[in-house]
């Protein structure tokens, strides 16, 4: 075993995402404007994410059903997802390790290893909802069946292929210009359908309904579970490391507050992008009683005589698919800072992006082919699901690392930010535990 280096049981080794690290200049003399926008773009590809068509399945379902009341669900999960997305970028500044590696290098091969899979079946989880939800969105906008839907998905691997050799900075500027596509596309509908703002306002306010209401609990996990990622964390400790962080601690100091802004900014943008998947489904679906959508075409088809316009369905599964194709590129990037971090494997960004890709298209493609869209609505959100029971693997680590001084040197977590942080992965696990207990108590 290494001696301790700094309180890490290993050395760093090889840095994250080697063929990109480092490679966004940040002008050390310029002003502040100047270097935020080096530093902007990390958390853009992050918040990706937070708005990934799993988190359509769940948010339609959820204000269908609901109405407004689970909007504040979707408030806390961006609370709680900001907070732990600061914790990432302030590992990866600190101590120059990405999350998978930060395992690694703390707790030895054996509960790597373990925490490996744990992550691997989350990524999984989440292409699979990538892979349904693109399918939804050609079959919405092309015609295309489902099932040949699914198989297309495979060929996004030459997207994201020809982006990673254009440079990282050409990455960042893709997910962005797709980002804006989804924003301007819910601005629209959100007009359109002319949601009740006192309800939107009420439904910000905290209930206690969820736990009498297991439905409602239901929702509320895949709610948190498409929202606060597991493979997010991973991901933002890696890509912050595009950046020329510096070598001392007042440069260090300066980086994490523009990694922390950028992330902040990004994903309160998300954060308006999931409130109207759920306001757009509480102010058509639920006002007119349709409480039983849950199918992202169902909820397609239905737009135009709720909301009275014919551009409205459109503009949604060009959104849909929009998300989809973003979340193609950053659950590559993801996956490679996993595999290398945990395991210290390299294999190239498309040959982990086709094996990736080919275990989440086989359950796809039988759910498709057997129970058409209602499976598919059926496995977007039990995705989520499964994100969230995954996420304790990632948050307590991330937790444990950032409020440790001998690993962090004066970046260390402040005590608040730590018992707030806590208090976060306390809420998740115990929505798990309640979860558990009514499946199992009927």
């Amino acid at each position: 075993m290494d001696q301790p280096i700094n309180n890490w049981r290993k050395a760093r080794g090889t840095a994250s995402l080697a063929e990109v690290f480092q490679s966004v200049a940040v002008p050390q003399n310029a002003g502040y404007l100047r270097k935020a926008f080096a530093f902007l773009g990390p958390g853009f590809l992050v918040s990706v994410g937070y708005m990934d068509p799993g988190n359509w399945a769940t948010s339609i379902a959820a204000g269908a059903k609901f109405g407004y009341a689970l909007l504040w669900v979707a408030l806390l999960s961006n609370i709680m997802a900001i907070i732990l997305q600061h914790l990432a970028g302030r590992l990866a500044v600190a101590s120059g390790r990405d999350l998978a590696q930060a395992c690694r290098d703390a707790y030895g091969k054996p509960a790597a290893a373990i925490l490996w899979v744990f992550a691997e079946v989350a990524i999984i989880a989440t292409d699979i909802a990538e892979v349904v939800g693109t399918a939804i969105g050609l079959n919405l906008l092309f015609n295309i069946p489902l099932e040949i839907g699914v198989i297309i998905t495979a060929l996004d691997v030459f997207i994201v292929l020809m982006l990673q050799r254009l440079g990282f900075r050409k990455v960042e500027a893709f997910v962005l210009a797709l980002l804006a596509v989804i924003f301007a596309c819910f601005i629209f509908q959100m007009i359109w359908a002319r949601p009740d703002w006192g309800g939107v306002a009420l439904g910000f306010v905290p209930t206690t309904d969820l736990l009498h209401q297991p439905g409602m609990l239901y929702l509320s996990l895949g709610i948190i579970g498409a929202t606060v990622m597991p493979h997010n964390l991973y991901l933002h400790s890696g890509i912050v490391q595009t950046r020329t962080l510096g070598e001392t601690v007042a440069e260090k100091k300066t980086a994490l507050s523009y990694v922390t802004f950028d992330s902040t900014f990004a994903l309160m943008l998300a954060l308006f992008v999931n409130a109207a998947i759920l306001i757009l489904a509480a102010a058509t679906f639920h006002k007119a009683g349709q409480t039983g959508v849950v199918e992202i075409g169902d909820a397609q088809r239905m737009l135009a005589p709720l909301v009275g316009s014919l551009l409205a369905p459109k503009l949604f599964a060009v959104a849909l698919l929009a998300c989809g194709l973003n979340s193609a590129v950053t659950a590559t990037l993801a996956g490679q800072i996993v595999m290398e971090g945990f395991i210290n494997f390299r294999m190239a960004p498309w040959a982990r992006r086709l094996v990736t890709r080919s275990i989440a298209i086989l359950p796809a493609v039988v759910v498709t082919i057997y129970y058409g869209a209602s499976g598919s609505a059926f496995l977007l959100v039990l995705s989520q699901v499964v994100l969230a029971f995954q996420l304790p693997f990632a948050i307590i680590p991330l937790i444990q690392f950032t409020a440790s001084k001998g690993k962090m040197g004066t970046l260390v977590s402040p005590r608040w930010l730590t018992v707030i942080a806590s208090i976060t992965a306390v809420i998740i696990i115990a929505l798990n535990v309640k979860l558990i207990w009514d499946v199992f108590s009927g």
